[in-house]
C-alpha cells in the first residue's frame, strides 16, 4: 500500500508530466492550521527543507496559519531537520494542568503554549527573519469591533455573528475578523490577497512570537493575543479561523518566472476558513488553485494509523489523563509517516509524475 498521493491544478499537472518534480520549481510553500494533524507532514517537512530545498539557491515564500505557521518558522532555522525532530516531540509530550476531569483552562494552555514557542524561537529570531532564501508570511484573524477585544460575553457573541456572515457569504465575515499577515520585509507577498479584507504588517524580532502564539491561538482553547507590536489594535487569533488551508489566489502569483506552489498537507481538499469546515459547497478545487502541487495521505493508508484515523484535538479528550496513551499513539502516526517522506523522496527522482486534478 502506497502512503502518499499527489494532486495537482491544470498547470501545476502539466508542469509536472513535462518536468518531474523539481525543487528549482517550487517558489511557495503553504502550510496549513488542524491542530495534531499536521504531525503527520513532520518527516516529509524534514527531507523538504533539509537536503532538497537545501541544495537549491532560490527565494521560496513560506506561509502558514496555526501549526502552519510553527512549522514554516521552524523551516527559517538552522539545521532544519533537527528543528523539526524537535518541534514534533515538543507537541507530542505537550500536557496541561487543570481539573481531574475537566479541560484546562484558555489560560493554562496559552500558557503552556506560549513557553513551548519561547523555546524554540525566543533569542532565535534573527535566524528566521535573515535566511537567505525563505520568506515568512504568518497569518493571523483580528477580531473588529465586538471581537475588537476578548471577553466572557463579547467573543461568542462576536464569533456568533461572524459564523452567520460567513454562511451569507465568506467576504461578509471580513466584517468581525480581518486577516492580518505578518510578512518578511525584504520580499512582498508574491499573491494578491483581495479575496478576503486583509492587512499586512511588517514582521520583525518585536513581533515574530507573539504573531505566531496568535495564528495558533483556537479561540475558547487559547486567549487571544492584544494589541501585537507594529500591528493594528486589537484581539488577535488564530490563522485559521480566516484561512483554515490558506485557500489563496496562487494562479495569480507575481513572479518574473512562473513556478509551483508545493503544498504538503493532510487532506486533498483546501478549504478557505475554519468557519467553512462544515459547508461542502466550498470544499471545491478553483482557478486560484491552477499552480498547486498537493502532497496529501492516502484515505486506506490513514486507516492504518493508531484509532484508524490522524491525530487530532479530540484525542485530548479520548485519552483523558491516558498521557502515555496520547503520546505513544500521536508517535506512532509519525514514525509511520516516514513512508510519505520516502515516497516524496522517490518521486523527486522521476523525470515525469503523474497526479491527480485538485477536486
Amino acid at each position: 500500500m502506497q502512503a502518499l498521493q499527489v494532486y495537482a491544478g491544470p498547470r501545476a499537472r502539466a508542469h509536472l508530466l513535462e518536468h518531474g518534480l523539481r525543487a528549482a520549481d517550487v517558489q511557495v510553500i503553504p502550510a496549513a492550521a488542524g491542530g495534531p494533524k499536521g504531525l503527520i507532514l513532520n518527516p516529509l517537512d524534514q527531507f523538504i527543507f533539509g537536503p532538497w530545498l537545501g541544495a537549491s539557491s532560490h527565494t521560496v515564500h513560506l506561509l502558514g496559519a496555526s501549526i502552519g505557521a510553527w512549522r514554516m518558522a521552524t523551516a527559517c532555522l538552522n539545521q532544519p531537520e533537527r528543528e523539526f525532530e524537535r518541534l514534533a516531540h515538543d507537541y507530542i509530550h505537550q500536557q496541561y494542568q487543570g481539573t481531574p476531569g475537566k479541560r484546562p483552562t484558555a489560560q493554562a494552555v496559552t500558557q503552556g503554549f506560549a513557553a513551548s514557542l519561547d523555546d524554540c524561537f525566543a533569542g532565535r529570531e534573527g535566524q528566521v527573519l535573515s535566511h537567505a532564501r525563505y520568506r515568512l508570511h504568518i497569518f493571523t484573524s483580528r477580531g473588529r469591533h465586538i471581537l475588537g477585544r476578548e471577553g466572557r460575553l463579547r467573543t461568542p457573541l462576536g464569533y456568533a455573528g461572524a459564523f452567520g456572515a460567513n454562511l451569507l457569504r465568506r467576504k461578509a465575515m471580513g466584517a468581525w475578523l480581518e486577516r492580518v499577515v505578518f510578512s518578511d520585509p525584504r520580499d512582498a507577498l508574491p499573491l494578491p490577497l483581495d479575496d478576503y479584507r486583509s492587512c499586512v504588517v511588517k514582521l520583525d524580532a518585536g513581533n515574530l512570537r507573539p504573531s505566531l502564539l496568535a495564528s495558533c491561538s483556537i479561540p475558547f482553547w487559547l486567549q487571544a493575543v492584544h494589541d501585537i507590536p507594529g500591528a493594528p489594535l486589537g484581539a488577535y487569533w488564530d490563522g485559521g479561523i480566516t484561512d483554515y488551508h490558506l485557500h489563496l489566489n496562487y494562479a495569480a502569483m507575481a513572479m518574473a518566472v512562473p513556478g509551483l506552489v508545493l503544498y504538503p498537507h493532510f487532506q486533498s481538499s483546501v478549504i478557505p476558513g475554519w468557519l467553512d469546515k462544515g459547508l461542502k459547497r466550498r470544499h471545491r478545487a478553483t482557478a486560484a488553485l491552477d499552480n498547486v502541487v498537493l502532497l496529501a495521505p492516502r484515505p486506506e493508508w490513514v486507516a492504518t494509523l493508531p484509532n484508524a484515523k490522524l491525530p487530532d484535538r479530540n484525542d485530548f479528550a479520548h485519552y483523558a489523563s491516558d498521557l502515555p496513551g496520547r503520546i505513544k499513539a500521536w508517535q506512532t502516526a509519525v514514525d509511520e509517516s516516514q513512508r510519505l517522506r520516502d515516497e516524496f523522496a522517490a518521486l523527486t527522482q522521476r523525470p515525469s509524475v503523474q497526479s491527480l486534478p485538485l477536486a
